[in-house]
């Protein structure tokens, strides 16, 4: 493999080429691919303290006004702790590929919760789940806590069905618009009547609450409950090929591929395996073609997590990590709504892109602009974040120089451009960067990141 070839397997399976790569000069293919997946073997499950919720049930919380205040109160920063943990796991855990594909999967099966033990579970449940079974996996989100509050799956019961899940399961989960009817809607609803879950989260069958009776659901007949309602919606290819397709535009290309994406389902529909199906995109000739490299806009969680990996820093306010998501678009655990983040270009508008561009200068250098410089940015950011603190952002910023020096002492400062950016730089970059002094490697490294085409994985 080449190094441009590395680094966009990196970017796509992880948020960036790691220091351990760059010191392996061999590069051979397999063996890359490989390590990815045996990293990421296992699922280790992230561990923030959720028990001051044991022993606490409903009827405490609906009696005691004061004990509901305090709860509240602590939910919401044990939320932000969850947040923290999420983002230091994609950061410095060597199960890169696993913690890329529980960010991919927290924006297909989307859900958000106030909950914390429940936010919690339901994380770890797309973690355990994220490069096994897709069969298992769907039956698993049918059943969370989580899941079952958002999409009213609770409020489900026979003699009144409630159609929310059983919409976006067909809609968003598995086959997209225009492969099922209204009918099928309502008879799976009618399936998964029943399905509750206790105060500690865990999943409840109210046998009296469920609807026995036969349901006719994309033109087979039988007395199905949910479990059978997911069997029957894999039996149709347009699953395999609905979840490749997504998977495509997510790990590829935001422009699809008709040919690799067939390729794609064949591979899927044989045993929904994700792993294998993954295996097959990374080893695929066609994941590598120019086309393919630099053409996706980073994520603002991407954003982020790739430039910790290359220059660590820590926020030395927890809150500020929820503020700095909250500014570029993108707050893990809170999703817009159902259909999630849309991504690609919907990531950039007038305001993030100054926000992105200045974002490592304002991270890496003690997050001081002066006053002067407020012309670079649009009026509404700049009464928000600056007039009431004297040209300064709130964010306190702890960086690693030394770690980032130590981690690329064996890359020349004129050659971090080949490390740090993604795809071919325009000609008015190019220009640019000539003008540049490369003495400093910490200064370069910050103006490489504030290039356009850093935004660029």
């Amino acid at each position: 493999m080449t190094l441009e070839e590395i680094k966009h397997l990196h970017w796509r399976a992880g948020f960036g080429i790691q220091e351990e790569v760059l010191s392996n000069k061999s590069f051979n293919k397999k063996q890359v691919i490989d390590a990815l997946f045996d990293d990421s073997a296992s699922a280790l499950a992230l561990n923030v303290d959720v028990s001051y919720l044991d022993g606490i049930n409903l009827s405490d919380i609906k009696t005691n006004p004061s004990l509901a205040k305090k709860l509240r109160e602590k939910n919401r920063k044990k939320a932000l702790d969850i947040n923290i943990a999420w983002m230091e796991r994609m950061t410095y855990s060597k199960d890169t590929l696993r913690e890329r594909m529980t960010l991919f999967w927290a924006n297909h099966f989307v859900c958000q919760d106030k909950n914390p033990k429940h936010i919690l579970q339901y994380n770890n449940t797309l973690r355990s789940h994220a490069l096994g079974d897709f069969r298992t996996f769907i039956k698993a989100i049918s059943k969370e806590a989580a899941m079952l509050k958002y999409l009213n799956g609770k409020q489900n019961r026979k003699r009144k069905p409630n159609e929310n899940f059983a919409r976006e399961l067909m809609e968003l989960f598995t086959l997209g618009e225009g492969f099922y009817t209204e009918l099928d809607i309502k008879e799976s609803a009618r399936a998964f009547t029943g399905y509750n879950h206790n105060f500690e989260g865990s999943f409840v069958f109210m046998k009296l609450q469920h609807d026995y009776g036969f349901k006719t659901f994309l033109n087979r007949t039988g007395r199905f409950n949910g479990e059978d309602i997911i069997d029957i919606i894999l039996e149709n290819k347009q699953c395999a090929r609905f979840i490749s397709d997504k998977i495509y535009r997510y790990f590829v290309n935001p422009k699809p591929n008709i040919t690799h994406i067939e390729a794609m389902t064949e591979v899927f529909y044989k045993d929904y395996n994700i792993e294998e199906l993954m295996r097959f995109v990374f080893t695929s000739d066609w994941f590598y073609f120019k086309e393919n490299i630099g053409a996706k806009i980073k994520s603002p969680i991407e954003l982020l997590v790739g430039m910790t990996k290359t220059v660590p820093f820590k926020f030395e306010r927890k809150k500020d990590v929820a503020g700095i998501q909250k500014l570029l678009g993108q707050m893990l655990l809170k999703p817009p709504n159902v259909a999630g983040w849309k991504g690609d270009k919907a990531w950039i508008d007038a305001s993030t892109i100054m926000i992105r561009l200045r974002l490592p200068s304002m991270l890496l250098n003690n997050a001081v602009i002066p006053v002067d410089e407020y012309g670079a940015f649009n009026e509404r950011f700049k009464s928000r974040f600056f007039k009431k603190n004297n040209g300064k952002l709130p964010f306190k910023i702890l960086p690693d120089w030394d770690m980032f020096l130590k981690n690329f002492q064996s890359v020349k400062t004129i050659d971090l451009a080949d490390i740090i950016i993604q795809g071919k730089f325009s000609k008015g970059t190019k220009a640019f960067l000539d003008t540049l002094k490369k003495a400093s490697k910490r200064d370069y490294c910050v103006q490489l990141m504030s290039l356009p085409e850093y935004q660029m994985c």
